[in-house]
């Protein structure tokens, strides 16, 4: 193990003056109680930060709301997912035994949310440039061009742009219940429209993905009654 996070280290371009941080950003939850949640929650918003600096600098002609939509294709599942298997985080990641008979090193929203992890303990290590700069690296190899709001629109993007393009309110999202054990859970979230007094439900093996899920169901419901 020892091995392998000095050579993640090395792939990151980043030493660890706190090496128990990056051990805690590989730690699913399963694992340990010492896992990587806040680290993610952290890295989140490092991240987004980091990505809007990227897009202000590389697409100056851009509208905020085409840059908004840009950087929704870049920080989505999806992306981190790849950008995760490219600098070798599955064979890393310190899973419970349930989780990793089930696929857990191969499952795009655990290597997303521990890409998150790992931006967040660097930004904690050595502070905010250092974070952006990761980040920057980590982006090199994803083409990034003015075109890409076009393309790849989450549900959720797209159902609060079909809300507001009607001066209608953002939906509302609640978890209605969390299904399963501690380390394998699914979130059932309900998704309002206020406007037409609906509700849709929809599940993901986390609150995000459950989210996108009901945001789905109720774009098809919304534009099956616009017919």
């Amino acid at each position: 193990m020892i091995d392998g996070l000095n050579a993640l280290q090395t792939r990151l371009q980043h030493e660890f003056k706190n090496s128990g941080l990056l051990r805690q950003a590989l730690t699913h939850r399963s694992f340990s109680a010492d896992h990587n949640e806040r680290l993610e929650f952290l890295g989140d918003s490092v991240l987004n930060l980091a990505v809007a600096d990227l897009l202000y600098e590389r697409l100056s002609d851009l509208p905020e709301g085409d840059l908004s939509r840009v950087r929704a294709n870049l920080v989505k599942q999806d992306t981190l997912h790849r950008l995760a298997v490219d600098i070798g985080l599955p064979i890393l990641l310190r899973l419970g035994e349930g989780e990793m008979r089930s696929g857990g090193q191969k499952r795009p929203s655990i290597l997303a949310d521990a890409l998150e992890a790992v931006i967040g303990a660097v930004y904690l290590d050595a502070g905010f440039v250092a974070a952006q700069q990761l980040v920057h690296r980590l982006f090199q190899s994803v083409e990034i061009n003015a075109n890409m709001d076009a393309i790849g629109k989450d549900p959720k993007t797209e159902l609060q742009e079909w809300l507001q393009g009607r001066k209608m309110k953002v939906p509302l999202y609640k978890v209605v219940a969390t299904l399963g054990a501690a380390h394998k859970q699914t979130f059932d979230v309900e998704c309002e429209v206020v406007e037409f007094n609906l509700t849709e439900r929809g599940i993901g093996i986390s609150r995000r993905a459950g989210e996108q899920a009901a945001a789905a169901v109720m774009l098809q419901t919304l534009k099956a009654k616009a017919k």
